[in-house]
């Protein structure tokens, strides 16, 4: 599959990020910043100061993949990310939210039927 998926785990940068970087750099922001392993499988989501463009970074085993957005009009969203033993994590409908210019914190999630309820 190209690009992100549902199956991934999804990790946030709290800081804007100097877009001029690239695999090398934004693995190192990754390692360095965000206390994470690039190489786990895991999205990486960045933002730059403007916050009219996104990159996200995927290890996908035999190398990187790097998938950018820019917005012509507007900006994303950048929410608040809690840092849980160092990770920065959302999930996949929050990064859809994200790039479809919902702001999420005014959204209330409906109660559904988990495989734990049982």
């Amino acid at each position: 599959m190209i690009g992100p998926t549902p199956k991934h785990t999804f990790y946030l940068c709290d800081v804007a990020v100097d877009f001029r970087k690239g695999f090398d750099g934004l693995s190192g922001m990754i390692r360095d910043y965000m206390g994470c392993n690039p190489l786990d499988g895991s999205a990486y989501i960045f933002m730059n100061g403007s916050r009219n463009r996104i990159k996200i970074l995927i290890w996908e085993g035999d190398g990187f993949m790097m998938c950018y957005k820019r917005l012509e009009k507007g900006t994303f969203d950048h929410p608040i990310v809690t840092k849980d033993g160092g990770e920065y994590q959302i999930n996949y409908d929050h990064l859809l939210m994200i790039m479809k210019g919902i702001k999420w914190e005014k959204i209330e999630r409906k109660r559904r039927l988990e495989m734990m309820d049982y």
